[in-house]
């Protein structure tokens, strides 16, 4: 059909071609990642069937086909089986949430940064290091999936989310079932990198984690959100997911999920462990804020051991600084899992891992966990009593916090003005999967801000914006 009968056709996208150089699915691939980055497309655009757009370019259908899948293993297009190709909510969304400014005026509550006064303890235990006698070998290389001692502290650590008490489940791994990674995020990226494939498609809740964008992005792995009711995955959802979109596996976040702060009911850590045994999916549980939780559950994990691959790391816990993880891995995808790290680090820092053991061994870790709960308790009631009317629900040990904005703003609009206030957050489309319309949520930190007064302010001056 020739391009001039397309002249008055209303279509969303309508890309000129007169000017793109090379092979055509890439030139419109990197035209159409360019529209959307730009603004152009906007988020939750409908993008023409593919067919539609072939006719009107005049190309076979396997050309725009090859387009949009390159565009979609980018996390810059989100299809569903009979609903069409849409522009992901976070298309344009920044996916780094790290402290990066120097503005010593801003007043950083985005990242989720624990305060710094354990980290004392860190280094006492780091410089009685250096004074042993072997301490020049803790700069040499390690184990690829750490000693014998580093992973022993690995599952007394991750033992601390099951006391032996609970009637819930038993304890479900061991030192043959624990790898260390440099932190949960490199352990999330190796899991990536080491059980799925390019094109694979992986179920996570609506709003997500962005470290988990970026490392499926590396590997041209789709997410997809997955159906939810009270921010809580449901059976039917998980089923539809795998039955209609071929999910391969889960990513979840069952303890102050990232940006939500809710924590998932035993009953739906219970459902999803028997919905991966019955569907043969791959769980990566991400518990990184699990032993912050007062009264933890039990992992998912304690459920179906040999479907989940569950991510413990210290960041949040103990010391940011020591880049340690413990990884429960199950036996058929351990030497995977290992090769994977291999790869990415040759191995763990034997410093950081041995301080990181050191610190579990003697208690002291216990010790930084028990004052951090404490230190994010006494923050969250000054999050509670200055944004009461806005802030939502959660536990008093979350290290951040949901805050819902007036129907005016959005995400995005509402993290400008509270820069331009010298606040740093960040707004719901950061965190959106899908093409659904983001809600008007903005996440907050509790626990970066210097001081209480620091944070008290900064609280102050969104509580400004909000009464605008």
């Amino acid at each position: 059909m020739p391009v001039n009968s397309f002249d008055n056709y209303p279509m969303s996208w309508k890309p000129d071609l007169s000017s793109l150089t090379g092979p055509k699915y890439t030139a419109l691939a990197e035209l159409l990642e360019r529209d959307i980055k730009s603004g152009k497309l906007k988020a939750g655009t409908k993008l023409p069937p593919q067919r539609e757009l072939a006719d009107f370019l005049d190309l076979n259908p396997s050309t725009i086909s090859k387009v949009y899948r390159l565009c979609g293993q980018k996390g810059l297009l989100s299809a569903s089986v009979g609903n069409g190709t849409y522009v992901s909510s976070d298309a344009a969304a920044s996916p780094v949430l790290l402290c990066g400014r120097e503005d010593s005026r801003m007043i950083e509550m985005g990242a989720i940064v624990p305060f710094v006064t354990s980290n004392l303890k860190v280094k006492e235990y780091t410089e009685r290091l250096m004074k042993t006698p072997d301490a020049l070998n803790l700069f040499s290389y390690g184990s690829p999936e750490g000693t014998l001692r580093q992973r022993k502290a690995g599952v007394a650590w991750l033992q601390r989310a099951l006391p032996e008490s609970s009637c819930h489940g038993a304890f479900y791994t061991d030192t043959d079932h624990i790898v260390l990674a440099a932190a949960g995020q490199n352990g999330l990226t190796a899991a990536l990198g080491a059980c799925f494939e390019t094109s694979d498609k992986i179920g996570t809740e609506p709003m997500t984690y962005p470290g988990i964008k970026t490392a499926a992005k590396l590997f041209g792995i789709q997410l997809l959100p997955v159906r939810s009711r009270d921010r809580e995955l449901t059976s039917e959802g998980i089923r539809y997911a795998v039955q209609n979109e071929n999910i391969k596996g889960l990513y979840v976040i069952p303890d102050y999920q990232n940006p939500t702060s809710h924590t998932m009911s035993l009953e739906t850590r219970k459902m999803i462990a028997a919905v991966a045994r019955e569907e043969n999916l791959l769980v990566i549980e991400d518990g990184i804020n699990s032993l912050l939780v007062e009264e933890p559950l039990p992992p998912i994990a304690s459920f179906a051991p040999e479907q989940v691959i569950h991510i413990s790391s210290l960041s949040k816990t103990v010391s940011p600084g020591l880049r340690t993880a413990f990884v429960h891995v199950p036996e058929r995808l351990h030497e995977k899992l290992v090769t994977a790290l291999y790869s990415m680090n040759i191995c763990v820092s034997p410093l950081l891992a041995t301080v990181s053991a050191s610190l579990i061994e003697d208690g002291a870790a216990d010790q930084i966990l028990a004052e951090r709960k404490k230190g994010i308790k006494e923050r969250n009631q000054i999050v509670d009593q200055i944004l009461k009317d806005y802030v939502l629900p959660s536990g008093a040990t979350s290290p951040l916090r949901l805050v819902q904005l007036p129907q005016y703003f959005t995400g995005k609009s509402f993290e400008i003005c509270a820069r331009q206030a010298g606040v740093e957050v960040y707004g719901a489309e950061r965190f959106f999967v899908g093409n659904r319309t983001p809600e008007k949520t903005i996440r907050i930190s509790v626990t970066t801000p210097a001081s209480l007064e620091i944070l008290a302010d900064g609280l102050e001056r969104l509580r400004a914006l909000l009464l605008q």
